[in-house]
């Protein structure tokens, strides 16, 4: 059988096997990036939950209530969830930056990015 997915090559890309790990300005730079967008899902959870601690469900039926508080404890749980995803992100990017910052400082050279 024949291979379906186009090589990086077919696609104009090189492929580089001695890749190395981005600058510590990049990594930075994308924490400051995952750090403003936690901070946004934060406001955001944080505006959802507001709005369906001020608006309760008006309906006599048990089920009503057991679906409306399940699809109310997703809809907050997913946004949370983004937010922490981002949040650890950007820590673990700010990080990576002030590792690769330092290990320049000290004229060490920095490792080649591992493919495994």
């Amino acid at each position: 059988m024949s291979e379906m997915t186009p090589s990086s090559e077919e696609l104009g890309g090189s492929v580089d096997s001695g890749s190395k790990l981005p600058g510590p300005w990049r990594c930075l730079l994308g924490a400051v990036v995952a750090g403003v967008l936690a901070i946004a899902l934060y406001a955001m959870t944080a505006s959802i939950a507001h709005s369906f601690a001020t608006k309760p469900i008006h309906s006599d039926n048990y089920i009503v209530h057991r679906i409306s508080a399940a699809v109310r404890t997703l809809v907050i749980g997913m946004s949370a969830l983004g937010t922490g995803v981002f949040g650890f992100a950007s820590l673990g990017l700010f990080g990576l930056g002030i590792q690769l910052a330092i290990q320049r400082l000290k004229g060490q050279s920095v490792p080649p990015a591992s493919d495994g």
